[in-house]
């Protein structure tokens, strides 16, 4: 890196710092309030090459990938985004070149969901390129969609299709770079609209990180329920108990009331995202896979582990 740190900050990031609030990345800090009558929503998470990522990677892909596993949490609470915070640290063979194909990503992606770089840090380090992002959205006062709200009786509906993801890096691990899943690894989609149209129907959410069961897991522990799936009804091409634990989808899964049935596939419809019904809450505890005949065939490990 043969510039400093500040020149770098100065020409390549400043100028996605469009918000009053982030001072021109001149400050130690950035000034931010949400609209009257809303909540703020935080959420961070690291990326890290070799773990999340590929080193070889294009970096704008990589930009992409930290920005939008945030807004995926964002987007499950039903929240707005507003912008973000970034902090890189680099290893020595991070060039310039690299970095401004980085901060093109993050260019693109300010415009596709209506963000702005608020702040953040460099920093070199002797191990891994590692990426931390810190979102802040907004929701309406008391309406963000938390893991906490299922109730016996709920439905249980996820969008999109799982296991894409995993069929990506498994193709990119055989060296077939030809699949067409490579990008849903790569670069997955936040369900941004989905999420804002689940705000007074959904009861819970959580998006599909760590894989399906995994994460409907965590609803389930919070809720203090059981959420049961259908093997048969999870939408994938793939071998449905690798699709439900291999995660980084970054679908939404949600539990909603039986009542409300009607009014999830229309505003699926409205969204234009597949929602498929999975399953069901119950009284109990846990998730549990069963097969078309009723048979519990949860398998032991239900998704990643960071630890």
């Amino acid at each position: 890196m043969p510039r400093s740190e500040f020149d770098l900050i100065a020409t390549l990031f400043a100028p996605l710092a469009r918000s009053k609030g982030a001072l021109g990345l001149r400050d130690d800090v950035a000034l931010l309030a949400p609209r009257p009558g809303h909540e703020l929503v935080l959420t961070t998470d690291a990326i890290i090459a070799g773990v999340d990522f590929f080193p070889n990677d294009p970096p704008d892909t990589i930009a992409k990938k930290a920005l939008r596993v945030n807004l995926s949490d964002l987007a499950a609470k039903g929240a707005e985004p507003l912008g973000y915070l970034l902090t890189l640290a680099l290893p020595k063979r991070v060039n310039e070149a690299w970095l401004r194909a980085f901060t093109r990503g993050l260019e693109a992606d300010q415009k596709v969901f209506g963000i702005t770089l608020l702040g953040g840090d460099l920093s070199s380090t002797r191990g891994p390129l590692t990426i931390s992002v810190t979102a802040f959205g907004h929701v309406e006062r008391g309406k963000a969609i938390l893991r906490s709200g299922a109730k016996p009786g709920d439905l249980v509906f996820v969008s999109g299709s799982l296991g894409d993801s995993g069929a990506g890096l498994a193709a990119l691990l055989a060296k077939k770079r030809t699949s067409k899943f490579i990008a849903r690894y790569r670069v997955p989609e936040p369900r941004m609209a989905l999420g804002l149209a689940l705000s007074g129907v959904a009861h819970a959410a959580i998006d599909v990180s760590d894989g399906l069961l995994a994460d409907l897991g965590h609803i389930a522990d919070v809720s203090n329920v059981r959420i049961e799936v259908d093997a048969a009804r999870v939408p994938t091409s793939h071998e449905v108990v690798a699709a439900v634990t291999v995660g980084d989808d970054y679908e939404i899964a949600f539990t909603a009331p039986k009542s409300k049935r009607a009014q999830v596939l229309a505003l699926a419809r409205k969204v234009r995202v597949t929602i498929s019904e999975i399953g069901r809450v119950t009284k109990g505890s846990g998730v549990v896979l069963r097969d078309a005949h009723g048979k519990d065939i949860t398998p032991r490990r239900k998704g990643w582990q960071h630890f």
